[in-house]
């Protein structure tokens, strides 16, 4: 019960120095930084035990937030609808292994969905584990994820 109260105080630190660094941001940059902070978060508390799982997940929290801010700076709406679209691609019919390219001709940015692997959460319930690959000038990142579809035939971001 105290290393739930742990990671739940960690969280908070966290996301407390995420928001505080927000002032003076743009909504991308805060969007990006929580959004990056959550998911290095749920990455983190996968490794080790203890003190060090915690450990882990604050780091994975304060690297997820650093990444996805930068990201989150760059990206605008039109590159987000274009990385949406092929999202809905590499998630729906694309094979394991098979990048989905997007790119936005107005602001040059790039990338690709890659699914990975497919599996069955329970009978029914099918997700897909994901790589995205984001260019933004000379600079690339790389983030991995899962969606899962939903009872309307959307595709959800899990993790």
């Amino acid at each position: 019960m105290i290393a739930i109260y742990n990671k739940i105080a960690i969280l908070a630190v966290a996301a407390s120095l995420t928001l505080g660094g927000c002032a003076g941001r743009g909504e991308k940059e805060t969007a990006g930084s929580l959004l990056g902070g959550v998911g290095g978060a749920v990455a983190g508390a996968q490794f080790g035990k203890g003190t060090g799982q915690l450990a882990a997940t604050a780091a994975g929290a304060l690297l997820g937030a650093f990444i996805g801010s930068e990201v989150g700076s760059s990206l605008d709406r039109a590159d987000q609808l274009h990385a949406a679209r092929a999202s809905q691609t590499a998630f729906e019919r694309a094979p394991i292994g098979q990048a989905i390219p997007w790119h936005n001709p107005d602001s040059g940015h790039s990338g690709s969905i890659t699914p990975t692997r497919t599996f069955e959460r329970a009978p029914g319930d099918y997700c897909r584990e994901y790589r995205q690959t984001v260019r933004i000038g000379r600079k690339t990142e790389e983030a991995y994820g899962t969606a899962c579809r939903e009872p309307d035939g959307s595709w959800r971001i899990v993790n």
